[in-house]
């Protein structure tokens, strides 16, 4: 497949990448199209689907009367893992600004595009994104033990009313492992990242040795080197987030363990995995349902201060 690098186009891309999400593809779609995203005209950016290799083809369900511009690829020999479709997607993207949802079965809250956009302007260098939750009562991988299946989750989102108000996903939703230390605490990894177009030249993009299903750890490793850039300046996007439906999938099913990834983190790398501990500017407003996360936040910053040596260079 032969991708040729875009050109001029819509200030703003999102790559989605999707494997056999019939079911949560739709719903991410519609989350990211307007009027569901606020304070965005749709012709300033484009979202781009990148099929890794579903059984099934993905354009049935990607919808064809979208507010936003959709354009869909596909990648028959797909890997296992995402990298090389990602890295497919952000070679095609026309923006300027160019956003990454790895996971397709993603959702996003409403400010999620024009804050980032927004927040893009504020630093020469910007890494920009935004906590990620897991929908459901507890974390993905300790779900089934909870009764907690796609049937459950369809009539979780039925009740919460989220196509009507977005930032309900906030009330229904658990917050990832990535963002368990709170706003305030280091991140683990970025499910929904946008740096400028130059930047990811300067990265080279994801890391393809990370070949394991759903890509391991591929995704704490673009993360961390982003933030490791000279000069970058992490911005995190308050009262926006992505959800995460239940779908199976590698890391949020159990499949594989938290061990084996980072232990093949640490075959790529040399060294174990750590969070990136960037100083962040952050940027936007706090709606109603994210006040428990922000006090909880805050909590946990002030338990961390607490702790022997905190404050010390």
């Amino acid at each position: 497949m032969r991708v040729v690098p875009g050109g001029h186009g819509p200030a703003l891309s999102v790559v989605v990448v999707a494997h056999e999400m019939e079911r949560e593809l739709p719903r991410t779609l519609q989350s990211l199209a307007t009027p569901f995203q606020r304070d965005i005209d749709p012709d300033d950016y484009e979202i781009v689907v990148v099929d890794n290799g579903s059984t099934r083809a993905l354009s049935s369900v990607v919808p064809a009367d979208a507010e936003a511009s959709i354009r869909l690829l596909r990648i028959d020999d797909a890997a296992v893992s995402p990298a090389q479709a990602a890295n497919v997607g952000i070679a095609s993207a026309g923006g300027q600004l160019v956003g990454l949802v790895i996971d397709g079965a993603r959702m996003a809250s409403p400010g999620l595009l024009a804050g980032a956009r927004l927040a893009a302007t504020l630093a020469h260098r910007p890494i920009v994104t935004a906590p990620a939750w897991h929908l459901g009562p507890t974390l993905q991988a300790e779900a089934e033990a909870t009764g907690y299946d796609r049937a459950q989750e369809d009539a979780l989102l039925e009740a919460s009313g989220w196509q009507d108000d977005g930032y309900a996903l906030f009330s229904i939703a658990t917050p990832a492992a990535s963002s368990a230390r709170g706003l305030f605490g280091a991140m683990g990894e970025s499910s929904s990242l946008f740096l400028h177009r130059e930047t990811w030249a300067e990265l080279g993009g994801l890391d393809e040795r990370f070949a394991l299903p759903g890509g391991g750890m591929v995704n704490h490793d673009l993360y961390g080197r982003a933030c490791g850039l000279p000069g970058a300046q992490l911005v995190v996007l308050l009262g926006e987030g992505t959800f995460h439906q239940v779908h199976g999938g590698a890391a949020t099913s159990g499949r594989l363990t938290r061990d084996e990834m980072r232990a093949d983190y640490e075959a790529i790398r040399g060294e174990p995995h750590r969070p990136p501990s960037s100083s962040a500017l952050y940027v936007g407003s706090v709606p109603p349902s994210y006040l428990p996360y922000l006090a909880a936040s805050v909590e946990l910053a002030q338990g961390a201060s607490r702790q022997p040596g905190a404050g010390r260079s």
